[in-house]
């Protein structure tokens, strides 16, 4: 099974289509036992997904592979090297674990500022000591791989692709990133729930692409398939990406996932590709 567990919901009411707000611990344990069941073997989290850690380390994540990352480091941060080693404890410890498998950095460009060397430097040491197997980024974009990718390594690279989102493959990124052994990740298959929703739900802010929505609910209704599953159908296409990183409010929603995902529709998938950042990039859209 390709797909991993985004656990943002465990520690926030997150994503555009959430109607249920944060998991509760309860149906946190209930959904890791889904996943479990079905072969879903990584946790993908972030120190700054509210109480997420907390949650996994509170409903065990024995037999998880877990990927968290670092929020950006203070500016004003005196010791950086420090500053990394305390954070990782700290994320050990909320989660209950003795390491993790993979560490990104949350603000990749900080390796390209004055203390790019250390960050990383300390990154491989953790590795060397067996708190963390992997290390690696979180990107929103495939053109930050262009500096980056020319002055460090990268065991495992997280970033967004979807139907509407295609620049890791238009870039050509995603076929060097697995010409370099690097272990890909994808999130945003769904476009944080924006791509399953009714047309008459999409929020108005979203109405200049109203173009885009036409195009792809009249596609849905002309073919005998799920939205969820054309979504899913997309990445898993593509044999280069290790892992696809789905984001659930609840068990139900998580086993019609799982169910979308081990079936493929045999359709022509439709071209929905914008580069609009303001549309792709949901860090973005307050500002619509």
């Amino acid at each position: 099974m390709r797909l991993a567990l985004g656990t943002a919901q465990f520690g926030l009411p997150y994503g555009i289509a959430n109607q249920n707000g944060q998991v509760t611990r309860s149906v946190a344990k209930a959904m890791l036992q889904v996943a479990t069941t079905n072969g879903i073997d990584t946790l993908d989290t972030a120190i700054i997904y509210g109480e997420s850690e907390a949650c996994l380390g509170e409903v065990g994540t024995q037999g998880f592979k877990l990927v968290t990352k670092l929020p950006a480091i203070p500016e004003d941060c005196v010791d950086v090297s420090g500053w990394i080693i305390e954070q990782v404890a700290a994320s050990l410890s909320r989660l209950g674990a003795n390491a993790v498998y993979g560490l990104l950095l949350h603000r990749p460009q900080q390796l390209l500022g004055e203390d790019g060397k250390t960050i990383y430097q300390v990154l491989q040491e953790l590795k060397k000591i067996g708190q963390v197997q992997k290390v690696g980024i979180s990107i929103y974009a495939p053109s930050e791989l262009e500096t980056l990718a020319s002055q460090y390594r990268f065991d495992l690279v997280q970033a967004p692709f979807n139907l509407v989102d295609r620049r890791l493959l238009t870039s050509g990124w995603l076929y060097r990133l697995k010409d370099d052994g690097v272990e890909i990740h994808t999130r945003s298959v769904f476009l944080q729930g924006l791509l399953l929703m009714p047309k008459i739900a999409i929020p108005t802010k979203f109405a200049p692409w109203s173009d885009l929505w036409e195009k792809w609910h009249q596609w849905l209704s002309g073919h005998d398939v799920s939205a969820i599953q054309t979504c899913l159908d997309f990445p898993l296409s593509f044999p280069e990406i290790d892992r696809i990183i789905v984001g659930a409010d609840n068990v139900n929603q998580l086993e019609q996932i799982i169910g979308a995902a081990t079936g493929t529709a045999q359709v022509d998938l439709p071209d929905l590709r914008c580069d609009a950042e303001n549309l792709i990039n949901p860090s973005q859209w307050p500002k619509l």
